[in-house]
């Protein structure tokens, strides 16, 4: 494979507008109240009046070991050689949850398709939206924070190193970084 690519999450910069979110539902023009690619998920932690809240935004985790790939028994989900995204063929999806009940990060989701079946659906890195190589997901760009960041695992493992952040761990070992408050 050539370079793996993955996020950084830097959630000390996370505000919780949804941005990536609603950029992602846009640009992929998913209905509302369907799937959701791209989630912030919050945190609390502390007692009162000492609480903290952690916004974190999430995707797939296009892992180094899929095991949603492994699982899938139509050979609907590969990971590509260029750039380690893990994508889903929405022809050769059976709709049969295999791949999300393998997922250590409950991503999979699914979407009712033209013959009434359910396919499953997760973020590309914005390849079906023609990104270039050298260009980031839409979510990426939307955010006014700039509380993510795309690119090689070496670049996004430098900028969570800066910010005391770390790999998020797993035995599929995930292509995300983040750094927490």
């Amino acid at each position: 494979m050539a370079e793996q690519y993955g996020f950084f999450v830097d959630s000390t910069r996370c505000v919780k507008c949804y941005a990536c979110e609603v950029a992602c539902q846009q640009w992929h023009e998913l209905k509302a109240n369907t799937v959701h690619r791209r989630t912030v998920q919050e945190e609390c932690a502390g007692t009162f009046p000492n609480v903290t809240r952690t916004f974190t935004s999430l995707s797939c985790m296009h892992c180094e070991n899929p095991a949603c790939v492994e699982k899938c028994p139509q050979g609907a989900i590969g990971k590509r050689e260029e750039d380690g995204a893990v994508i889903v063929d929405r022809e050769k999806c059976i709709g049969c949850k295999t791949c999300s009940a393998a997922c250590p990060f409950d991503v999979p989701q699914y979407l009712e398709a033209e013959d009434g079946g359910l396919k499953m659906d997760k973020c590309d890195m914005c390849l079906t939206l023609g990104r270039e190589a050298d260009e980031a997901p839409r979510c990426v760009n939307t955010c006014p924070t700039k509380a993510l960041h795309f690119g090689t695992l070496a670049d996004m493992a430098e900028l969570a190193k800066a910010k005391g952040g770390s790999q998020l761990e797993g035995e599929t070992k995930p292509s995300v970084y983040v750094a927490r408050a």
